[in-house]
């Protein structure tokens, strides 16, 4: 299929796509990499009038260490930050689920931020985003705002973003010492959209786990530290909370299973990377 007709605005300047923004509000879009954008617009799942093309913003470009946060601006590809060499320092999390992110040729097209906006429920992105509590950086001709991750993702790709915003950039706070992470997806293939994925995250007196796939956004619980039949309990209740859904994929059945297993997997490699 072929997108519907549209107006295209290639900005030259972050003020321009925030004016196109609030002329046209909900029937405008921004985009970036398109590697989720487009494949709804082919399918004319998504119909909007005019596309805000802000690629070319030096302004949103690149990413950066910020206090205690690293910044990744609108204009950073997903293969830029799986690429920068600071990450498996900084963002152990990060660095273990964006080789899962689709595939080679589609990270080096798509944004980070991108990822973020479609809020798929399956997406490692979003799914890190909650897991690390960070923050979306919204902008619009009104004003600037950031919204904490397990706020922005409302349900099955919807967010809390305005129709005259877009996101700017989002931050994810650096790991600090005396924390472990882990992270594990089953996809049908490598590169697939998770049925379930699991990000867990441990310190010495907290266990952590983030999960999509499931429910129509990622989901994050915290409990004291657990081990044995205790854990097992709490993945149990966890994977009931979820309301797994059905579809072509997978049963709920077998996404509350995943839940269980993959949960105590990653917990106990998050433990044993405890620095």
């Amino acid at each position: 299929m072929k997108p519907a007709a549209f107006d295209y605005v290639r900005a030259e300047s972050l003020e321009e796509a925030l004016a196109a923004l609030a002329e046209h509000g909900a029937e405008a879009r921004v985009i970036a990499g398109g590697q989720s954008l487009l494949p709804m617009l082919n399918m004319r799942l998504a119909r909007p009038q005019v596309l805000v093309d802000i690629m070319r913003l030096g302004a949103l470009r690149p990413l950066r260490r910020q206090d205690d946060a690293v910044v990744v601006p609108a204009g950073v590809r997903q293969a830029e930050l799986l690429a920068w060499p600071e990450l498996a320092a900084l963002l152990p999390l990060l660095a273990a689920a964006l080789p899962h992110l689709g595939h080679y040729q589609t990270r080096s097209r798509g944004t980070v931020c991108g990822s973020a906006a479609h809020a798929d429920p399956s997406a490692e992105i979003p799914l890190c985003l909650v897991a690390l509590g960070g923050e979306i950086h919204l902008r619009s001709r009104r004003r600037a705002r950031r919204v904490a991750a397990g706020d922005f993702f409302t349900g099955m790709m919807a967010t809390d973003k305005g129709d005259d915003e877009m996101i700017e950039a989002v931050s994810f706070p650096v790991a600090p010492p005396g924390s472990g992470f882990a992270f594990r997806e089953f996809s049908r293939r490598h590169g697939d959209f998770a049925i379930v994925g699991c990000a867990a995250r441990v310190a010495a007196d907290r266990v952590e786990l983030t999960v999509c796939g499931v429910a129509d956004r990622p989901e994050r619980r915290s409990w004291p530290a657990l081990s044995g039949s205790a854990l097992d309990d709490a993945l149990n209740a966890f994977a009931w909370e979820l309301e797994a859904r059905e579809d072509l994929h997978a049963s709920a059945r077998l996404r509350r299973d995943l839940v269980r297993s993959l949960g105590r997997a990653v917990i106990a490699e998050a433990s044993a990377c405890l620095v």
